[in-house]
């Protein structure tokens, strides 16, 4: 029955093989009508009746060596829809000698609209191609419950169907043994059915949220096995005599983009701070409600990340914590050019003075943490101003009708140190 079904599906594709049995097969009639030739094109029914007899013959050709077998003269059966009958009181399996029946690998060329013959691939071609697309299909990781991902579950038959299509399209070129073999390479093939990349969507709760992080990519790992994550709960810091941060911000252009995860402001040049003997340009700004950052347990009701990269691409983070009070002028910039659709980005034609963020005091907590999102790289340095700033309550209000929570959960401190000023 599989052997039967392999065949069926190969003849469905447009692939018949002739079968050539070298021996009469007996029936009611004194000599066998003479075998005729398949046209190109011919219907798949004619192909699916040769598979059929191929099988049957295959099968009496295995049984016949255990019998003995009357000789016939050599006849050569074609896909003609027609099956040879047993002769009354003979079986079939004792009509075939056992050499007698041999396949012969001829696949069948159809013809084009110009009626020239198209290019073809042999049958083991056509099913090694479909099982690499279908072990390709398997192994694609696809974002659990997007769009995207179940318009491909159902969609493991059309990429088959388009690796078959560009096997049998496919330009030619002869082998050694003369047989055609398509001039398309396997990566190629692979290409051409492969599904469009498309992005991990990722947020704060529900199948997308940080517990299942680590599970969406492969390169966000960290998020679950990472040992020095941010955010934290900062205890029992070390006082001492830090630094100071040398801040040199100035008024620049600025861009506000609603990413879909927050509200962000991207900075023109020239914005940096220095700690540490090392210099960090400041990259962009983005709020979190409500904080990401806890102090010996206590939350506020929002924090800004101002991201900063040095030249060798190390990043430095300051966190700029907020609470309920007073409005503050920088944010209502921000919001007054929030854009109208998510993924969006506003460009005004004014600048951005960063100060206007930043606490009077600027003591400050350190240590080394990770990025608060995937892929939650570590290597980071964190500075957590140790002053809130404030913002109005109907400021809180409007950034909470886009993100009404979206912070990370503390993570494990794992003994690193905290060194805050003194």
């Amino acid at each position: 029955m599989s052997c039967f079904f392999s065949l069926h599906r190969l003849a469905g594709l447009g692939l018949t093989t002739a079968l050539v049995v070298g021996g009469a097969m007996a029936s009611d009639e004194p000599h066998p009508a003479p075998a005729k030739a398949t046209a190109p094109g011919a219907p798949a029914a004619n192909a699916a009746a040769t598979a059929t007899a191929a099988v049957h013959a295959a099968d009496a050709g295995h049984a016949a060596a255990k019998a003995p077998a009357t000789a016939a003269p050599a006849t050569a059966v074609a896909a003609t829809g027609r099956t040879a009958a047993p002769a009354v009181g003979q079986s079939a399996v004792a009509s075939v000698p056992p050499a007698a029946v041999a396949f012969v690998a001829a696949p069948i060329r159809p013809v084009g609209k110009d009626g020239k013959p198209l290019p073809t691939a042999t049958p083991q071609e056509v099913a090694a191609r479909i099982a690499e697309k279908l072990a390709r299909l398997r192994s694609d990781r696809t974002a659990r419950g997007t769009p995207e991902a179940q318009d491909r579950a159902g969609a493991p038959a059309a990429f088959v169907a388009t690796a078959v299509t560009a096997v049998r399209r496919a330009p030619t070129t002869p082998r050694a043994d003369g047989a055609p073999k398509p001039a398309m390479a396997a990566a190629d093939l692979r290409a051409a059915s492969k599904p469009a990349q498309h992005e991990f969507h990722w947020g704060y709760g529900g199948e997308e949220g940080p517990i299942r992080w680590a599970q969406m990519n492969p390169e966000w790992a960290k998020c679950g096995s990472g040992q020095r994550q941010s955010p934290i709960d900062i205890r029992s810091g070390i006082k001492v005599d830090l630094e100071p941060i040398s801040f040199d911000y100035k008024p620049s252009g600025f861009s506000v983009i609603d990413n879909g995860n927050t509200v962000q402001v991207n900075l023109g040049p020239g914005n940096h701070l220095s700690v540490s003997g090392r210099m960090y340009e400041l990259v962009q700004f983005h709020f979190h409600r409500p904080s990401e950052e806890k102090i010996n347990g206590r939350g506020f009701d929002m924090v800004a990340h101002l991201v900063h990269r040095d030249a060798s691409g190390k990043l430095a983070v300051v966190a700029v914590l907020i609470e309920r009070g007073a409005a503050r002028a920088l944010v209502q910039t921000v919001w007054n050019n929030l854009p109208l659709e998510k993924h969006e980005t506003v460009t005004p034609a004014g600048a951005l003075d960063m100060n206007g963020i930043l606490p009077a005091r600027r003591d400050y907590y350190t240590y080394m943490g990770s990025l608060t999102t995937p892929p939650c790289s570590e290597g980071v340095l964190w500075m957590v101003m140790k002053e809130p700033v404030t913002v109005s309550q109907e400021q809180i209000d409007i950034f909470a009708r886009l993100y009404q929570m979206n912070a990370r959960p503390i993570q494990l401190t794992a003994e690193r140190l905290i060194k805050e000023s003194n």
